[in-house]
């Protein structure tokens, strides 16, 4: 007796395996930019790696206060402060004869450090009390810096060496942009891990509403003191970087409209995600070398630059609320996913 043996087909319309799916628009976006990146410092003119750096390093400070912004619901206008705690503790750390790896890796520490102490009485505020507080510490710390003899006073650390990691050291132009994509791509990972987790789930329901948050059992003190303090370690290991890469620090390095640049790149990419901290720093720092560019042309003033600077701002502001309120990546997504669900279906 011979037993026929059918073999089972898909139905019409089922999905298909998944090691036969096709890659979604975000994975080659997103796999597209990392080439992108990993190129750049290769293939950019020798004048324009060091542009590449500091749009990394901004990016790096910008992905932790995105997410502070996004789901803790905290805006900071003294994040720069953590940059400087961070790079000063690099270069003190370098230039008293320790090595220079263990600096960078004090770095990040110490301004976490410092954003869990200061985190307890200011994360009591909200709104636009705590954005004027972490201003305030910004410039306190910025008056402190700058009367103290051991951290060079106004005229800052000077002969900070390169830094040196396992025999390696970064002296070129090329070497830095690796490290600072590597410093990225490290806050880009802890970032989407920590979102995907179970805390993540918690920011998330913070981000919407604290009341509901709490009464879920989310621990929303808690949460908002971690994410204050991971931002500020994120903006901390940026400064560690740009101390080593720059081999100087100062007061001015650090100053207060640098912080308010984080927040445009923030609120001009779109907070509470990662491709618009991306996007944000990416726009606005390559904005800011145009401005440069034509503030210090012949015959303009020596205030140009900050002038064209704070006044490209407040526009860049009143046109991302008026016209895009979620920034530019959460905006083009909504764009895209109401032209994908009004094609018409194939039968």
């Amino acid at each position: 007796m011979s037993v026929s043996v059918r073999k089972n087909r898909p139905a019409a319309g089922a999905a298909a395996p998944a090691s036969r799916r096709r890659p979604g628009p975000g994975a080659l976006a997103a796999a597209a930019v990392a080439a992108a990146a990993l190129l750049a410092p290769v293939v950019l003119p020798a004048t324009q790696v060091s542009v590449y750096v500091l749009l990394l390093l901004a990016a790096t400070v910008v992905v932790g206060l995105s997410m502070l912004m996004g789901y803790a619901g905290q805006v900071s206008l003294g994040q720069a402060s953590f940059t400087m705690i961070g790079g000063y503790t690099a270069a003190l750390t370098a230039t008293h004869g320790l090595p220079t790896w263990l600096g960078l890796l004090l770095a990040p520490a110490a301004a976490a450090a410092c954003a869990a102490l200061v985190g307890v009485p200011l994360l009591r505020l909200r709104g636009h009390q705590l954005a004027f507080a972490t201003l305030a510490i910004q410039l306190i710390l910025l008056s402190l810096v700058g009367r103290q003899e051991w951290t060079g006073g106004d005229i800052g650390l000077q002969g900070v060496p390169r830094l040196r990691i396992a025999g390696y050291e970064f002296a070129s132009e090329v070497s830095y942009a690796y490290l600072a994509l590597a410093a990225l791509g490290l806050v880009v990972l802890v970032t989407r891990h920590i979102v995907a987790s179970r805390p993540g789930r918690g920011l998330r329901a913070l981000a919407t509403s604290e009341v509901a948050a709490a009464s879920s059992g989310v621990p929303v003190a808690a949460y908002k003191q971690a994410v204050f303090s991971l931002s500020a370690a994120f903006a901390g290991l940026a400064g560690g970087v740009y101390a080593f890469y720059i081999g100087y620090v100062a007061p001015g390095s650090f100053p207060v409209l640098l912080s308010f640049e984080y927040v445009v790149m923030v609120v001009v990419g779109g907070a509470g995600t990662i491709w618009g901290a991306l996007a944000g720093a990416t726009a606005i720092t390559l904005l800011l070398q145009l401005l440069n560019d034509i503030g210090t042309r012949e015959g303009m003033p020596a205030s140009a630059p900050a002038v064209l600077s704070y006044a490209v701002y407040g526009l860049l502001l009143i046109a991302v609320v008026l016209f895009l309120p979620k920034g530019l990546v959460p905006s083009a997504a909504a764009w895209w996913d109401r032209r994908t669900a009004s094609k018409p279906t194939e039968g």
